[in-house]
């Protein structure tokens, strides 16, 4: 965290126009990035296809596994996406995505010891601490690497990473699990079965991917905008400052030094929250997935609430601005269907449809790597050429994001024809993923470079706790209570869980409008909003 005025002196250097190309370099940079997203998603989304049988071998539920995919993993990338978004804002970022690379991979494989939920836990909230550096580093170095008017594109191009990784996962997941049990039917080394081994073989690899990332070059901050930025002149001491801000009890010790009210609007809303999760937890049963949930939405208001005390400016342009925060809870209802398909649709073809694990890890995941790749690309193309013509025609991608999937989604999963599943299932996924390029330029767009970091965590704290936290999560609960016992176990209905997706278009819809009407004015006034904030512009 910087203090008011540190770390914000920047210096306009001209029009847009006479700004920096894009190098070589920086194209090989945005190679160097797709790869480690790639990585982040194998990662992340090989829970998917092995479901099923850590399902069987745990003993869990639908919604057990939608808070394992989900908040599990969400909340702590979310939250310590707050200080690693500050940390990429203020140091450099090489240093920081190599050492998160690491992290979240021996997180990974550590998740293959795993004995029970649990452990898994554990695991996946240590791989979401990793991962937390990921993006907040890659969005500012590509700001850093490309111009303004190339800039959804190279995001749009970045976020490929996504859709690939989480296809690959699937047929990598599937592969060495197989591999693994028919070579050791009744365990492996160490008593391992297949879905453990899977964890891995996928882990271990991003340890050395990290000292290929630490030989990129660090850019000159904000020289692409001609808004160059000093160095931090200690960063770690404001990283520390902003993990205390999440932190409980340090939350309670940060509002009290703010003050006799700051306090009592931290206890109110602390236990405002807490109220709310114990409700959840009585009507769901699901302790882990609601104080998960609560802890951090806590978390974030008391960030929130710090932030606005010590960097106003920051705070303005970001929480202050409804353009930016219409676009990111927009965007995160689409990433709420859009994880739920991307966690559940195998399961759904494996227990559902009764298709064959390696027949749907095949197509779902070599559909789902170019349907996204397909959608992000061309979204991300057509979001930057509306914005030559409009400067909320990004919003209008974003738009169709939320729409476009509702058709395929209603038809994809109520057939029992396996073609036009698969069909479907890849055209909600196109149309759903031309919306992140767009997304994530506008909000990069409605901040000044010192704040890009901390935007992006502001970012993907949508992305997570609203989209990622509650779409497998959403999907898993409702299947639990659609469902039916059978032999004693609950047997969940995963086609109703998917079908009630499409209840949220309607409230992105309305956030993207309003976002689609004050995104102009916002960009136009980022520089007055500032100074009038304190900041030395």
């Amino acid at each position: 965290m910087t203090d008011e005025g540190e770390n914000s002196s920047v210096v306009l250097q001209g029009s847009e126009a006479s700004l920096p190309e894009a190098s070589n370099y920086s194209w090989y940079v945005l190679v160097v990035l797709v790869i480690v997203y790639i990585l982040n998603f194998i990662d992340r989304q090989i829970l998917s296809i092995l479901a099923v049988d850590i399902k069987a071998d745990l003993g869990l539920t639908d919604a057990d596994m939608g808070f394992l995919g989900g908040a599990a993993f969400a909340v702590f990338y979310a939250l310590f996406g707050i200080p690693l978004g500050r940390l990429a804002d203020n140091w450099s970022r090489v240093k920081l995505l190599s050492i998160g690379l690491a992290l979240w991979s021996i997180m990974t494989a550590l998740s293959g010891f795993a004995r029970n939920q649990a452990e898994l836990t554990l695991a996946r909230m240590g791989v979401g601490v990793g991962e937390a550096t990921a993006s907040p580093t890659a969005y500012s170095l590509i700001s850093d690497y490309f111009p303004k008017r190339q800039r959804a594109t190279a995001l749009a191009i970045y976020s490929s990473g996504l859709y690939i990784g989480g296809g690959v996962s699937l047929l990598i997941g599937s592969n060495i699990k197989e591999a693994w049990n028919l070579t050791y039917p009744g365990g492996g080394p160490l008593g391992l079965v297949g879905w453990q081994a899977a964890f891995l073989a996928v882990g271990i690899p991003g340890v050395l991917v990290g000292l290929w990332v630490a030989s990129l070059r660090e850019p000159k901050r904000g020289a692409m905008d001609g808004l160059e930025t000093p160095a931090h002149p200690a960063p770690f001491r404001a990283f520390i400052s902003d993990l205390s801000m999440i932190v409980p009890p340090f939350t309670l010790l940060g509002a009290w030094q703010r003050g006799h009210a700051a306090l009592a609007i931290n206890v109110a809303t602390g236990s405002a929250i807490a109220a709310f999760a114990y409700w959840m937890i009585q009507l769901t049963g699901n302790f882990p997935q609601w104080s998960a949930v609560g802890f951090g939405y806590y978390a974030v208001f008391s960030w929130a609430a710090t932030l606005r005390a010590k960097d106003p400016a920051t705070f303005r342009l970001i929480w202050g601005t409804p353009a930016f925060i219409c676009t990111t809870i927009g965007y995160g209802l689409v990433a709420l269907a859009a994880y739920a398909l991307a966690f559940w649709s195998a399961p759904y073809a494996e227990t559902v449809l009764g298709l064959p694990k390696q027949e749907l890890a095949g197509i779902l995941g070599g559909s789902g790597a170019l349907s996204g790749f397909l959608g992000v690309i061309v979204g991300g193309a057509v979001a930057d050429r509306l914005r030559k013509k409009n400067p909320s025609g990004r919003i209008l991608v974003v738009i169709l994001g939320v729409l476009g999937p509702i058709v395929p989604i209603a038809i994809g999963f109520t057939t029992d024809n396996a073609a036009l599943f698969y069909i479907m299932n890849f055209l909600a996924g196109t149309l759903g993923a031309t919306a992140l390029g767009a997304a994530a330029a506008t909000t990069q767009d409605l901040v000044l470079p010192r704040m890009r970091g901390t935007a992006t965590a502001a970012f993907f704290l949508g992305t997570t706790l609203v989209g990622l936290s509650f779409g497998p999560y959403m999907v898993g609960q409702i299947s639990d209570l659609a469902g039916t016992m059978v032999d004693g176990k609950l047997v969940g209905n995963l086609r109703v869980g998917i079908l009630s997706l499409i209840a949220v278009a309607p409230v992105g819809l309305a956030l993207l409008i309003a976002a689609y009407r004050s995104v102009p004015k916002a960009e136009q006034t980022i520089v007055a909003r500032a100074r009038d904030a304190g900041e030395p512009v």
